[in-house]
């Protein structure tokens, strides 16, 4: 069944991209996208099934080269399953989608065939997306991390006569490629250190790697600390962290499904996927992990300043994964890998569905993405409407405080601020809980613009604005779903105690010692009742506590014995657990404001602060600051070596040899040429001399 569900995309891409001029252009896209819910079936099944045991299913022996000894194999543990159901499902409604939303596309002339060739991109890029996450070994992941980033490219760059599509996608590839450097040092320092790529035995070694000191740039460093350092500047370029991010936005210059794909499940949840599958290195590399939490922080709050003031409603939605990647990391930092991958489960659902729900409000308005255009649209398009305000509800994270009820990204955001504040970084903790201000922010102001208010910008437009295709709404019917229930329906399995959270993810527990921490803050840590602490049950006498156990590698997760995150985060203040509502209703008030009460204030407010709107809107001018350090050199450079080594000093000599010196030899040549063959042995047998001496001076051949 595994090997079903990681093949099945990469059969229809080949059938699609290859065999549609055979069964025909639908026939191959049915066939595409029924593989895809076949494969999501089968995740599903997967993942509901799954005993939380870890087993490894060989698919190929692959790599044979000294000691490097490789597997094709499929890792199956509940973080793959969790990568699965994630992957398969927002992929298999994204192809659904497409048949409404890329029909008589108007980048395409009439006849043109294109269709084929996006849904074969689509199955190529889900099936090297499961390739990375099932993956047992480093370089099989890295030939899925390269697989993702190719498609991607052709996804991003679809629309190849507009000229910023085509950017887009040359930036996407360059940038993620500055990672992935980073990436594969780490690979190369992993092999180097363990003499192995297989993860079961890096993760075995990692209690030496913290031991052990290496050489790097004239520097001695802990090894553990810099391989994670280097592994997650991997993981800034897929998952688009500050310095790296600035790819992520430019990446909805794809079609709208492409946005959906790459934003909500799949290509920028790989870099969280990759710290949290190196659990056991993280818990050993205390720098690094710190390194990573202020910069899962800092790019939490820099993604949701940009998005206040963006006026392309996907543009909006792409600065708001940006930072709720940040989010995501700032837990992986702290060492709460199972609420990074509990907020990575949720935001697949409403991310996914805000970014279709936006492609639906661009196809009601024939392609027209600026929201100063819109307005008034609720009435139009009433069901894409009820899909933007239910992932709106859940990204800004909507719920009944101190309860587990809510809207997916209530609980799983919360989770987060509450791990940072009990990880220590009060950093982590107040950047988010002002991006979570932001994003309220942001968020519904995107709804008011949109939905409420007189209409705006064509009439004509507006006269004809339509509701979208049964076939581009039953995806968001079925996101919206996972949106309202999914943080609710797992939350103690992602963040409930220690025994709830080591059953699901397969990690070994044990039961505190009288001593130990669980047992000292007893009462603290576990004992509010339903209305405290989002819904903990009230610690009864005799209530057993648990902490986790066992060696790296022996769950999906590990957290070491010393990681008290989970249980100090439960233990968190009420302040600290109310505060990321509060700042999602000031969030909503000032919108509120903004653009129902008195929306003259935006302008004025532009006008007045004319510095910082223009800072905020030209992304904090990283892209004028790397065109100026970076990119304006590499032109002068690549100049330099063109006209000065390639025009003068390569072609120069290539003529000077072919005119003067090659011409001199071959009239030499030709006048050897007696055709006697006393000629010919003699200058074979001065070859021969000449070699003997050769030898004879540099001591024979060894």
């Amino acid at each position: 069944m595994e090997t079903i569900l990681l093949f099945a995309p990469l059969v229809g891409a080949v059938i699609c991209g290859f065999g549609h001029k055979i069964i025909g252009e639908k026939a191959a896209m049915w066939t595409a996208t029924g593989l895809l819910f076949l494969t999501a079936l089968l995740s599903w099944v997967t993942f509901l099934s799954f005993d939380g045991e870890t087993r490894i299913i060989e698919i190929f022996r692959w790599i044979e080269s000294g000691s490097l000894s490789t597997s094709w194999s499929i890792r199956l543990d509940r973080l793959t399953a969790i990568m699965l159901i994630v992957i398969s499902t927002v992929s298999a409604l994204v192809h659904l989608y497409s048949f409404g939303y890329m029909d008589h596309d108007p980048q395409y002339k009439e006849g043109e065939s294109y269709k084929p060739r996006f849904f074969a991109y689509l199955s190529f890029f889900t099936f090297a997306m499961l390739m990375l996450v099932t993956s047992d070994n480093l370089v099989q992941m890295f030939f899925g991390w390269e697989g993702v980033g190719v498609a991607s490219y052709l996804l991003i760059g679809f629309y190849y006569r507009k000229p910023s599509a085509g950017a887009a996608a040359m930036k996407a590839f360059i940038v993620n490629r500055v990672g992935d450097f980073g990436f594969s040092l780490g690979i190369f320092a992993l092999f180097f250190l363990t003499d192995s790529i297989n993860l079961g035995t890096i993760f075995a070694a990692t209690p030496d790697l913290a031991e052990t000191t290496v050489s790097f740039l004239w520097t001695d460093w802990n090894a553990a600390n810099l391989i994670a350092f280097l592994l997650f500047v991997g993981a800034m370029g897929k998952s688009a962290q500050l310095i790296l991010h600035t790819w992520l936005p430019d990446a909805m210059e794809g079609p709208t499904p492409v946005s959906a794909l790459i934003h909500a499940a799949t290509m920028v949840t790989a870099g969280v996927f990759l710290v949290c599958r190196m659990s056991p290195l993280m818990e050993v590399a205390p720098e690094a992990t710190t390194f990573i939490t202020v910069l899962g922080a800092t790019t939490a709050f820099f993604a949701a300043t940009v998005g206040l003031v963006q006026t392309d409603i996907k543009r909006v939605i792409a600065y708001s994964t940006c930072s709720q990647l940040g989010y995501m990391f700032v837990a992986a930092g702290v060492g709460m890998y199972s609420a990074a991958m509990f907020h990575l489960f949720t935001h697949a659902f409403f991310k996914a569905m805000l970014f279709l729900g936006a492609g639906s409000v661009i196809h009601a308005m024939h392609h027209e993405q600026d929201m100063m255009n819109y307005g008034g649209l609720r009435k139009k398009i009433p069901y894409t409407f009820w899909a933007m305000m239910i992932g709106t509800l859940a990204i800004t994270g909507v719920g009944i405080p101190l309860t587990h009820i809510g809207f997916a990204g209530f609980l799983s955001k919360d989770a987060i601020i509450e791990s940072a504040y009990a990880g220590g970084s009060m950093y982590g903790f107040w950047m988010l809980v002002i991006a979570a201000a932001m994003t309220s922010f942001y968020s519904w102001r995107l709804m008011f613009l949109t939905f409420y208010g007189k209409p705006r910008g064509d009439k004509h437009t507006h006269d004809h604005a339509h509701e979208s295709p049964m076939v581009m709404l039953i995806p968001l019917g079925v996101l919206a779903l996972g949106a309202i229930f999914a943080g609710m329906l797992w939350y103690n399995s992602f963040f409930g105690h220690a025994d709830k959270v080591g059953k699901f993810y397969g990690i070994p527990v044990a039961e505190a010692s009288a001593e130990g921490h669980a047992a000292e803050g007893e009462a603290a840590a576990h004992g509010t009742d339903a209305s405290e602490g989002h819904g903990e049950e009230s610690a009864a006498a005799g209530e057993h506590h648990y902490v986790f156990a066992g060696k790296p590698g022996e769950g999906a997760l590990y957290m070491a014995p010393d990681n008290h995150v989970l249980d100090d985060a439960h233990a968190a203040p009420k302040w600290v657990k109310v505060s990321p509502f509060i700042a999602m209703l000031l969030g909503f008030g000032l919108a509120f404001l903004f653009y129902i009460v008195k929306p003259e204030l935006p302008k004025r407010l532009a006008q007045q602060q004319r510095p910082l709107y223009l800072f905020l809107k030209n992304k904090w001018y990283f892209d004028e600051l790397y065109n100026v350090v970076f990119v304006k050199p590499a032109l002068a450079l690549g100049r330099f070596f063109w006209k000065k080594g390639d025009g003068k000093t390569i072609d120069g000599f290539l003529n000077g040899v072919a005119m003067g010196i090659v011409p001199f030899f071959t009239r030499l040549a030709g006048r050897a040429q007696s055709g006697y063959i006393f000629t010919y042995a003699f200058w074979m047998v001065l070859g021969i001399a000449a070699l003997v001496t050769w030898m004879s001076i540099g001591g024979g051949s060894h």
